[in-house]
């Protein structure tokens, strides 16, 4: 199958948009060092509503990125951890992470200035 991102129906665009998904991003770098839980990703994850988690941690299961286990214990508890091929986006991923990190003050200049103009 030949990608072209650029194609309406490629499904490499659908694939860009999961991991390129500000929550899918979040819980991909949660991740990074092992297996969480559910309570624990999303107290990590500022903001994220107990839906959205839900919803993104399904969706990168099903793509393959993210493992569920449950364990036989009283109460439930399930374990999100990456698969390998969640881990091969690490690097993106994080690059991404610490992108927004270190040129926040540039992007809030900028939009400062941009706000700021006169328009006709």
């Amino acid at each position: 199958m030949e990608a072209n991102v650029y194609a309406k129906d490629c499904a490499g665009r659908q694939v860009l948009d999961r991991i390129g998904d500000t929550w899918s991003v979040l819980i991909v770098c949660s991740l990074a060092d092992g297996a969480l839980r559910y309570t624990e990703l999303a107290q990590r994850i500022a903001g994220v509503s107990p839906k959205m988690l839900t919803q993104t941690l399904r969706a990168l299961e099903r793509d393959g990125l993210v493992t569920r286990t449950v364990h036989a214990v009283v109460p439930p508890r399930v374990d999100y951890e990456l698969t390998v091929l969640g881990r091969s986006l690490l690097g993106l991923v994080g690059g991404l992470l610490d992108w927004a990190e270190t040129h926040i003050t540039d992007v809030v200049e900028a939009r400062d200035a941009y706000d700021s103009r006169d328009l006709p």
